[in-house]
């Protein structure tokens, strides 16, 4: 609880002070910058402002004269104060990162509730506000529990951020490209390709590739076309390139998914190893300061307890390719105790003690966690789960793809996570996108998928 009391005009004295700090923190410029409209990309923490080619991330005088007001507004006079006027030197810059202090001393004490202070502001190197304000104090002491006010969350995705310049310092991995036949399948490449995450050769019907590049006003110069118009044909041929040693992943174009699975998953000259495959979307959650996975929403429709052994170990080595040290599963059902009448429940508690044996490697599996006891802490508690997964799971595993699906369209559509994608169990990643995706999920799939290919090249 956070209470706020003030102190009455009748009890104000000259010298009396307050004072307070704030760091000074990149989601508070975004918020300024909407709450304002002043878009002015000095104050922007991605954005050179003046061309020396770093972004300045100068916190807005404004922003920074808006401190004081809190300091007024909650402590001296505190709740029921109102501002009459300021005189404000800006005399330094505050940047985001910086921790700022802010004071105001009691001056004068004037009649009809008037009161007189100076302000000052403060950051690491000194002096950055000076100044004097009037202010209307309360006639009574005011008291206000703050703990009510809504907070907020800033939808930015600083984790795919941290993802792309991991990825940035790669060689471009040789990527053949099936049937980019449209303009948002060929883009989608091209973007993995000016991004330097992928080196796409394209396979599939070379008039339809040109037309969809001219459509999207894109340049294909220089890149390798296989002239294949067949689909099931040139998925054919795109997993006979990796075979070849031409290519170390798959990205699927403008075709059905089944045709380029088809040629994966066959027993001679495919693409199968001893796993099952599955889809892992990896997401960026507004709110949420670690990447979070989802498994499986796109391929495996009902796993059976075999298939999901293989859904887990895939989604943990991805996850341990992507930075994560020791990944924390959580085994999705609708409560978080083993019933005979939920099957999915079973399935968890037997995957749970696999991972306890061995069988389930490189990450801490527990299940089954209904979904709020898997990623919040206070509903684990509420519950009683003491492990170290509940209340921090990192991987979700769906007990169906209907589930998973939900689970990550609810996530990107009412909470603004971004999405990336790809296919785990294959010789190679196989990057899925869809005609839904904006280009920020198109490049995380090829940042995903890349890191995945040199982790799998480095631990051969």
């Amino acid at each position: 609880m956070t209470i706020f009391t003030a102190t009455p005009h009748a009890e104000l004295e000259p010298g009396m002070e307050a004072s307070t700090t704030r760091l000074v923190r990149a989601d508070d410029l975004y918020v300024f910058a909407h709450a304002s409209g002043n878009m002015n990309p000095m104050h922007l923490p991605k954005e050179d402002g003046d061309g020396d080619g770093k972004p300045e991330a100068v916190a807005p005088s404004a922003w920074v004269a808006a401190l004081i007001s809190g300091v007024l507004g909650n402590q001296l006079p505190g709740p029921g104060t109102l501002y009459l006027s300021q005189k404000l030197d800006f005399v330094g810059r505050a940047h985001a990162g910086e921790t700022l202090t802010v004071r105001v001393r009691v001056e004068v004490k004037g009649p009809d509730g008037e009161v007189g202070l100076s302000v000052r502001v403060e950051g690491p190197a000194g002096a950055i506000c000076t100044g004097a304000v009037r202010v209307l104090a309360p006639d009574h002491a005011i008291s206000v529990d703050a703990s009510g006010v809504p907070g907020l969350t800033v939808q930015s995705h600083a984790n795919f951020d941290r993802l792309l310049e991991r990825a940035e310092p790669l060689p471009p991995i040789p990527t053949v490209v099936v049937c980019p036949e449209s303009p948002d399948a060929l883009m989608g490449a091209l973007l993995g390709r000016d991004h330097t995450l992928i080196d796409p050769i394209f396979v599939g019907a070379r008039e339809k590739i040109e037309a969809a590049a001219e459509e999207a006003g894109a340049d294909i110069s220089g890149i390798e076309i296989v002239d294949i118009p067949d689909h099931r044909a040139a998925a054919l041929r795109s997993v006979a390139l990796v075979h070849e040693g031409r290519a170390r992943m798959v990205m699927k174009g403008h075709l059905h998914t089944d045709q380029l699975l088809h040629a994966i998953l066959k027993k001679d000259g495919g693409l199968r190893t001893n796993r099952r495959l599955s889809h892992v979307f990896v997401m960026d959650v507004p709110g949420l300061d670690h990447l979070l996975f989802v498994t499986d929403a796109a391929i495996n429709i009902s796993p059976d307890l075999e298939c999901k052994v293989s859904i887990v170990q895939n989604a943990i080595d991805l996850a341990i390719a992507l930075g994560v040290e020791t990944p924390k599963v959580g085994i999705l059902s609708a409560v978080e105790t083993v019933t005979a009448s939920i099957p999915s429940t079973i399935d968890a508690a037997v995957l749970s003690k696999m991972a306890d044996r061995g069988q389930i490697t490189g990450g801490l599996v527990d299940g089954p966690l209904a979904m709020d006891n898997a990623v919040d802490l206070g509903a684990a508690r509420t519950k009683g789960l003491t492990g170290l997964v509940a209340g921090h799971a990192e991987i979700l595993v769906a007990p169906n793809l209907e589930a998973g699906n939900m689970i990550a369209k609810e996530l990107t559509f009412l909470a603004h996570a971004e999405a990336g994608g790809v296919v785990m169990g294959a010789q190679v990643p196989v990057i899925l996108t869809s005609r839904a995706d904006d280009d920020r999920a198109r490049l995380a799939s090829c940042a995903v998928a890349a890191l995945y290919a040199a982790h799998m090249e480095k631990t051969a």
